[in-house]
C-alpha cells in the first residue's frame, strides 16, 4: 500500500487535534497528528503498543502521572494498556505507528 501524503484527507477529530491514516495493514498502522497550541490528547489507553516521533514542535507527554517534555526529534514508546496523554505547549505534528492497526480509526 502506498499513501501519498498530500492526497490524503485530515480528519478533525476535534478540540484542536486533527489526524491522518497513512498507510496500514492488519498489524501496524501509521497515523500523523497535528495538535494546535494548547490541544490535549486527553489520558487514554488502548491495547495497542504505539511508538510515537515527534515531527515538529513540543508536547507534555504523560504516561502513568509522569510527565516529559518533548520536543522536534523525540520519540515514546506506550506498551499495551498504559494510560498517557499529552498536551501540545506549541504546534505540534508528530508520527503514531501503532500495532496492531487501530480499527477504531478506521471506522
Amino acid at each position: 500500500m502506498v499513501t501519498i501524503n498530500k492526497e490524503t484527507p485530515l480528519q478533525d477529530i476535534g478540540g484542536g487535534v486533527v489526524r491522518k491514516i497513512l498507510s496500514h495493514a492488519p498489524n501496524l498502522m501509521t497515523v500523523e497528528l497535528h495538535f494546535d497550541k494548547g490541544s490535549v490528547g486527553a489520558p487514554h489507553f488502548h491495547p495497542h503498543e504505539q511508538i510515537g516521533y515527534i515531527i515538529s514542535g513540543k508536547l507534555e507527554y504523560m504516561e502513568n502521572g509522569e510527565k516529559r517534555v518533548l520536543e522536534t526529534g523525540d520519540t515514546y514508546y506506550v506498551a499495551p494498556n498504559v494510560v498517557h496523554g499529552v498536551v501540545a505547549l506549541e504546534e505540534t505534528k508528530l508520527l503514531d505507528i501503532f500495532t496492531p492497526e487501530r480499527e477504531d480509526f478506521l471506522r
